[in-house]
């Protein structure tokens, strides 16, 4: 591991705690409640504002915003467009996960117009990256057909031209903001058979970004805390159902004896 990732996290972790950031989410409604449990557990406070006329003047006086395309009704749609806008101008740190982007003839035009609105993050798996980054045609739904390290490069290319960090999500997690990149070795493939498991932690990386001037220490610090609760919360190896109420306390009690033994970035 290294030192100056892990000192970053830390920090950035007692801040989350310490300021309670308000985090607007619009995201899908499949995972609104573990979404916004996620966010309590960790210490922060959600708010799922995502009616148009409500989410421009939210996103000015949130600390964090997060975008999510998984279910973009009509309304919702217009409301993203709206918050994102609103973020940009009030300097709101916001993030968008691109959920199930390529094919699709809906949110695949949705997430090209929202990236040119400026997000602090952009978060996906190796597919969604890639399509995002004009590299690729998307995964099978929100199941990658592509691995992290053949979004690489994608990823490093959309933060240099899009100003933005990009998180490539995976078995070993990728953080880039184009000239620097951590990968982070922790987490639970059971994580992948909660629902939610993924989208949640574009939360988070909101509720970080909100306390944190760096976005890239910000990122990484918000993947290491939420990997490393993942195995915190799979000890004993848990059927999904129990992990996933695992995985909620043990955001809440990730601290940092937990992070310096079991952190693993490179």
């Amino acid at each position: 591991m290294t030192t100056e990732p892990l000192e970053a996290t830390r920090a950035a972790l007692a801040r989350v705690r310490g300021a309670e950031p308000l985090v607007q989410c619009l995201t899908n409604t499949v995972v609104t409640n573990f979404t916004a449990n996620a966010l309590l557990a960790l210490g922060a406070s959600p708010a799922m504002v995502d009616v148009p006329g409500e989410a421009d003047a939210f996103a000015r006086v949130a600390g964090g915003v997060l975008v999510n395309l998984g279910t973009p009704h009509a309304e919702q749609r217009a409301a993203m467009t709206e918050a994102a806008t609103a973020a940009r101008e009030a300097g709101t740190p916001w993030v968008l996960d691109p959920v199930a982007i390529g094919a699709l003839p809906v949110r695949t035009p949705l997430a090209h117009a929202l990236l040119a609105l400026g997000p602090a993050v952009v978060r996906g798996n190796a597919s969604e990256i890639l399509a995002l980054a004009g590299a690729g045609a998307g995964g099978r739904g929100v199941d990658a057909a592509e691995k992290v390290e053949q979004a690489a490069e994608a990823a490093r290319g959309l933060a240099r031209t899009r100003g933005a960090v990009v998180a490539v999500s995976g078995p070993v997690d990728l953080v880039t903001d184009g000239a620097r990149t951590v990968r982070i070795a922790n987490g639970d493939a059971l994580l992948t058979k909660v629902t939610g498991g993924g989208c949640a932690l574009g939360a988070v990386m909101a509720a970080f970004a909100a306390v944190t001037e760096d976005v890239f220490d910000a990122t990484v610090a918000a993947v290491t805390t939420y990997t490393v609760a993942a195995e915190l919360a799979a000890e004993g190896r848990p059927g999904p159902g129990t992990f996933a109420v695992r995985f909620v306390d043990a955001l809440a009690a990730v601290g940092d004896a937990d992070l310096v033994t079991r952190a693993a970035l490179s």
